[in-house]
């Protein structure tokens, strides 16, 4: 087996349309759990589009699907709960969308996006914080940028409400949910 190393190059021109590569990008989640500790959990199948305007970046935007049938706490009995109408209701609502409505630069590499998240048939604005983690010019000759970021919301916004009380006191779900994203955009050939 041979090594070949490969040099990267930095993009000169960002802007355009990009597709997310859900290969190189993670959607997932944190909620409380008994009280004490943290439940992790992810969805496997998603996808994604944008538009990115490296000149005026309030122009950008973009949309991002997830299946919710495809949810992966590594435990396939809550797994198999948390598809029920329980929590996701997923037979009845397939789908989780994210559209952002607003993209405004921070300081430096942090950008605040505001859009619209539907789950089970709800939709609510969601606010997070954006972090650019760079751009690079990819072995194949594709644009990739990446991004960061999260959000803390309320799932009881969305309709998901099923909890049971602790006997010591609390609840087995809280319902503070800190959602969690990690994405690679490859542009868009045009």
């Amino acid at each position: 087996m041979t090594y070949t190393e490969t040099t990267t190059i930095a993009p000169t021109n960002l802007t355009g349309n990009y597709i997310l590569d859900p290969k190189h990008s993670r959607v997932g989640f944190t909620a409380r759990h008994a009280v004490v500790t943290k439940v992790r959990g992810g969805f496997k199948d998603f996808e994604g589009t944008g538009y990115v305007d490296e000149e005026n970046p309030s122009n950008s935007h973009f949309e991002v699907r997830i299946q919710v049938a495809s949810i992966d706490t590594a435990n396939l009995d809550r797994d198999h709960h948390l598809r029920t109408n329980d929590f996701f209701a997923a037979e009845q609502y397939p789908e989780i969308i994210f559209i952002s409505t607003k993209v405004e630069p921070l300081n430096g590499e942090r950008f605040k996006v505001t859009g619209d998240l539907t789950m089970r048939g709800v939709t609510k604005p969601v606010t997070f914080e954006l972090e650019y983690n760079g751009a690079v010019t990819d072995p194949w000759g594709s644009t990739r940028l990446g991004f960061e970021g999260s959000a803390t919301v309320n799932r009881k916004n969305w309709g998901v409400n099923w909890n049971m009380a602790l006997e010591a006191g609390g609840v087995l779900v809280s319902d503070k949910v800190n959602l969690e994203f990690e994405f690679a955009l490859v542009k868009a050939v045009s």
